[in-house]
């Protein structure tokens, strides 16, 4: 090993001498600050540090990757978390967002699931799902389907909610004549199916059982415990160990995100065909809609100031199209001229040849930032090359305002308004909130470590 290798490595061992020893994120970087790794760990100080063993014991455990991703970094940094499901979520996350070159697992669209309540039904039913249904209660992300899955059997004993997929409505009177399940029979659900509970009843279930969800489950879990206990004093340990395996159940439901903090985009998309579509016809273009960006600031009081931008083609997000922006040349509050930076920076190398250009490129706000990321382009047409500036540019540019969800397109005087429910909306939605939720996450990051841009 060479002396100034010997140094780089010395120098990442002292570096993560002061990582705390709680649970969260580690990250290698390599020169020019980029990720190369993202790892979690309920101890980060002894989970980073245990890169820098001996290489022979490293290659042995870890494979040769290792050693060829070592011979990279040159720092590492870290990013506490309060417990290992938060480490756990926000891996995975990031690991999505960022594509760091040496993480194998979890960049694909597989998602964790949640704990879902169809609470708009006369009788709710209780679900683990991937894709949860619209106007469900939700609950989770959980980090682990097996385990929720053995969760609900215990609540459901408890609460004997139903599970089923039958369309069941309460003035159906075909119900009466409907044999239930063997769940009825061996009292674990109370069989709405069969009318053989009434809807407010039944109403009342399903509210216990969401008080019981956000609350600290104290008095179930006490009931349990005292079960167990006697039925141990009686020598009845199969019994014991029973309430035993149910208790470390329920208290597993604490392991789990939220859905408005982790949230999973891909969770909620919806089919596109007939968004994109409907949006072509909007945008007056005469070719289809395919590819679109979404671009969005975000900062504190003119601090740390960050873009984003997002790339979806053909209604879906194209995660490897998908960039940060440090925020360089703007001072102070001014949202206008960072969206103009964006888009100056993005658009110079589609100005160039280098990149395709989007159909659509979508500004999170109003009329003002619409108006910034026009005349950011207009700027960068006219300082381009003469025979750059010939060539007519066709993308389309639009902004979608927040609370009123007003559509301003690009020679328009007015905004369009379009119904809540108009699939095109949606998908300009999806658009809008994930620029919005990149550039948020990635600030929080930048204020919380200062981890640095990818590009």
């Amino acid at each position: 090993m060479t002396a100034e290798k010997t140094d780089r490595i010395e120098k990442i061992r002292r570096k993560i001498a002061s990582f705390p020893k709680g649970p969260g994120l580690y990250f290698f970087k390599d020169q020019n600050d980029k990720v190369l790794y993202i790892g979690k760990a309920k101890n980060l100080r002894a989970r980073a540090s245990s890169y820098f063993q001996p290489s022979e014991d490293l290659l042995a455990t870890r494979g040769p990757w290792i050693a060829e991703m070592l011979g990279k970094i040159e720092t590492a940094d870290f990013l506490e978390t309060d417990n290992e499901v938060d480490a756990i979520l926000r891996e995975a996350r990031l690991i999505k967002d960022i594509h760091p070159p040496y993480n194998t697992d979890l960049l694909d669209d597989k998602t964790f699931p949640y704990l879902e309540i169809t609470t708009r039904d006369d009788f709710p039913g209780v679900y683990v799902t991937r894709k949860p249904r619209t106007g469900s209660r939700l609950f989770g992300p959980f980090t682990s389907a097996k385990e929720l899955r053995s969760i609900v059997v215990e609540l459901q004993r408890i609460f004997k909610f139903r599970t089923c997929t039958l369309d069941i409505s309460a003035d159906d009177p075909k119900r009466s004549f409907f044999r239930p399940c063997i769940l009825y029979s061996i009292k674990q659900c109370t069989a709405p199916c069969g009318a053989k509970i009434e809807k407010t009843e039944y109403k009342k279930i399903i509210s216990d059982l969401v008080t019981f969800l956000k609350s600290k489950r104290s008095v179930i879990l006490r009931q349990l415990q005292k079960e167990m206990q006697q039925a141990s004093s009686k020598l009845e340990y199969e019994t014991a160990a029973m309430f035993r395996d149910r208790i470390r159940l329920i208290e597993r439901l604490d392991r789990r995100g939220e859905p408005d903090l982790d949230v999973q985009p891909e969770v909620f998309a919806s089919e596109p065909s007939e968004a994109l579509e409907k949006l072509q016809k909007i945008l007056e273009s005469p070719q289809p809609i395919r590819i679109i960006e979404g671009i969005d600031v975000a900062h504190i009081s003119g601090s740390d100031a960050v873009g984003s931008l997002v790339k979806f083609i053909d209604g879906r997000p194209f995660k490897s199209g998908y960039r940060r922006f440090k925020i360089k040349t703007v001072a102070g509050i001014d949202d206008f001229a960072m969206i103009a930076e964006v888009v100056s920076r993005r658009y110079k190398y589609a100005m160039a040849g280098e990149e395709l250009w989007p159909d659509l490129i979508l500004i999170d706000g109003g009329a003002g930032q619409l108006h910034a990321a026009q005349k950011a382009l207009k700027d960068l047409q006219a300082s381009s090359p003469e025979q750059i500036k010939e060539k007519k540019v066709d993308t389309k540019v639009a902004a979608l305002a927040k609370k009123e969800e007003e559509l301003y397109l690009q020679g328009k005087p007015e905004p369009l308004k379009l119904s809540r429910t108009n699939p095109a909306l949606k998908l300009l939605q999806y658009v809008r909130d994930e620029s919005h939720r990149f550039a948020q996450h990635y600030h929080h990051l930048l204020r919380s470590k200062k981890i640095p841009n990818q590009k």
